[in-house]
């Protein structure tokens, strides 16, 4: 299949998808970290370039409920409506399969209903990161808390969390990983804080592909 990962800058799922022999190409305003097919640039002119299946990761940052304190500040609503625009062109691309990937975010039900949440230990890797999906034409991904008789458990501890107090003086508890990204410089925590898991790369892949 001809893949395009959308909003990509990482080339983590577009090199899953290329290990399993597809015709996958990152696409991101941003250059990609990894060698690869990339296309560096706005997504939105390339949609109608004969792709079969599109993951796309919109923006989240006026989407997210993590944001939800800053939800009225001035400014916040305009970029909003931008946000969940650019997020509704992606879903109704003119493309046969789909997925949308999100944090909990006001995108559902306001542009369509997510299909399903998942996290990165559902996947084998110890680290809590709930996400949403949008999917069309594509199927939930499958993970499992126990072994079967034709399936592995992909499920793992949800790894370590820490509890630190907010500038408000609110007690609040975050991953580990998540909460370490703070001492970063603002661009290389939010660049961290949205790459994808390498198991929910895989689990794309080697479902979807």
């Amino acid at each position: 299949m001809r893949v395009l990962i959308a909003c990509e800058f990482s080339g983590i799922v577009r090199d899953a998808f290329i290990a399993k022999g597809h015709d996958a190409w990152s696409c991101d305003l941003l250059p990609t970290e990894r060698p690869g097919p990339h296309i560096q640039g706005d997504v939105l002119e390339i949609l109608n370039d004969g792709w079969d299946m599109m993951i796309a990761h919109p923006p989240c940052t006026y989407l997210s409920y993590a944001g939800i304190r800053w939800w009225n500040d001035p400014g916040r609503c305009a970029k909003r409506l931008e946000a969940l625009e650019f997020f509704r062109v992606l879903w109704e691309a003119p493309i046969e399969k789909i997925c949308l990937e999100n944090p909990r975010g006001c995108a559902s039900p306001t542009i369509a209903k997510y299909t399903q949440e998942i996290n990165p230990w559902y996947f084998g890797d110890s680290a809590s990161k709930p996400t949403w999906l949008w999917l069309k034409n594509l199927s939930p991904l499958m993970h499992s808390k126990h072994n079967a008789l034709f399936w592995d458990a992909t499920h793992v501890d949800k790894g370590e969390f820490v509890s630190h107090v907010t500038k408000s003086g609110k007690i609040k508890k975050d991953a580990k990983w998540y909460y370490e990204a703070v001492s970063l410089p603002k661009e290389e925590r939010q660049k961290l804080r949205s790459k994808t898991f390498q198991g929910i790369a895989n689990a794309m892949a080697e479902q979807w592909g």
